[in-house]
């Protein structure tokens, strides 16, 4: 979920790091930076999708604009909240019909407000084949997912509550100035933003009818949420899904970590749940944390057959997706944390719903850095898929 790509990036940002290491410190966000995610509640109330408050970004490719924006949204208790994210939108004239709009669904970055990927210094690296989507004037809606950026908790791995925030961003992105955004969007993620992304497409149509989505892109989704707990517990990605997971559903949905993890492991669990998914500070302060884990962790061997969490984990595994939405799935063939039989059944399950899929099988390469390698193939992809050419369909095959 982006473990991977923590220990083998080829630049790492230190902003990140270094914001966690001043809260483990006792610090805080600079006050410049929390007061822009922060809003009265008399600003929360209003149209999911609409913007509050905007800043412009330095840094875009091509000298776009770019906003880290403030936003309404719907939680997954389906009360009205506020989410944070990023907009780009290129230069020149808007298409008739407006520009097209790619909304970016990230991996794991962490789980409380400072790991917000709109914090991040590299925030235009980290979206990935950004720069040839800008290319092809595609407007570009990176959400942070709420909790991120925004006061927490964050729904870690809920699925509805991150679709909601990615259609809501693409809403935003629409009327932002300049972007001339039309009705028309793909939605392409990676790991946690690969379940976001499958989610968005299982109800856009529902939440927000005024939209068309074109199609789905994901590399190596998190989809069977249960075998990837059961799975890859022990190793270091899968502890540290793990130790997420129960720390954030504890808070969303009252779910007792107690019940399941060794309570000499529990303030090694609320540490961990302070430090972001990135860069070298990071990965170190994580591996001494994770030093606890070898020892003891949780008290049963598969917290997936255990209540709630076994409904749980079912209700956040995404199902099939309107057969109309073409999907387009990347997955490494040596990835550790996301198998690649599991993305395959997953695929065959919408196969056999009648989607349109296509899948590329990227050899050598492990969950890290799947989006990545991916990239320029998922913007071919999508570049089809906004000039109306039919689907390719890998089923049967």
């Amino acid at each position: 979920m982006g473990f991977d790509r923590m220990r083998r990036a080829p630049f790492l940002p230190l902003s990140r790091g270094l914001a966690c290491a001043l809260l483990l410190a006792g610090g805080a966000l600079p006050a410049l930076a929390q007061s822009f995610y922060e809003a009265p509640q008399s600003e929360v109330a209003g149209k999911p999708g609409t913007l509050v408050r905007a800043q412009a970004m330095p840094g875009a490719p091509l000298d776009a604009a770019a906003w880290r924006v403030l936003y309404r949204s719907t939680g997954f208790d389906g009360k009205p909240i506020l989410v944070s994210g990023v907009v780009i939108v290129p230069h020149g004239a808007s298409p008739p019909g407006g520009r097209p709009i790619v909304a970016w669904a990230h991996p794991t970055s962490g789980i409380v407000p400072h790991c917000a990927p709109s914090l991040a210094i590299f925030i235009f690296q980290q979206i990935q084949g950004l720069r040839s989507l800008v290319e092809r004037g595609y407007v570009v809606a990176a959400t942070d997912y709420p909790g991120l950026g925004t006061p927490g908790p964050h729904p870690y791995l809920v699925g509805v509550s991150e679709a909601r925030a990615v259609i809501d961003s693409v809403r935003v992105a629409r009327n932002m100035p300049g972007a001339g955004g039309g009705a028309r969007f793909i939605v392409w993620g990676h790991s946690q933003g690969g379940q976001a992304a499958l989610f968005t497409g299982i109800i856009a149509k529902s939440y927000a009818p005024e939209l068309t989505l074109m199609g789905v892109a994901v590399a190596a989704p998190a989809t069977e949420l249960a075998v990837l707990m059961d799975d890859d517990l022990g190793t270091a990605g899968g502890n540290n899904i793990a130790a997420m997971t129960l720390w954030s559903w504890q808070r969303v949905y009252d779910a007792p970590m107690e019940k399941v993890v060794d309570p000499r492991a529990l303030p090694a669990v609320d540490r961990l749940a302070q430090i972001c998914v990135e860069g070298l500070v990071d990965l170190s302060v994580r591996q001494r944390i994770e030093k606890t884990f070898q020892q003891y962790f949780l008290k049963v061997d598969h917290p997936a057959d255990i209540e709630p969490w076994r409904t749980l984990l079912k209700k956040n595994t995404p199902g099939t997706l309107p057969p109309d939405v073409p999907v387009f799935f990347a997955q490494g063939t040596i990835d550790a944390i996301i198998k690649p039989e599991v993305t395959r059944d997953y695929a065959a399950n919408l196969c056999e719903a009648g989607s349109k899929v296509e899948t590329l099988a990227l050899p050598n390469v492990g969950h890290g850095w799947a989006a990545h390698a991916a990239a320029p193939y998922a913007v071919d992809w999508m570049t089809a898929r906004f000039a109306g050419e039919p689907a390719p369909d890998d089923c049967g095959k």
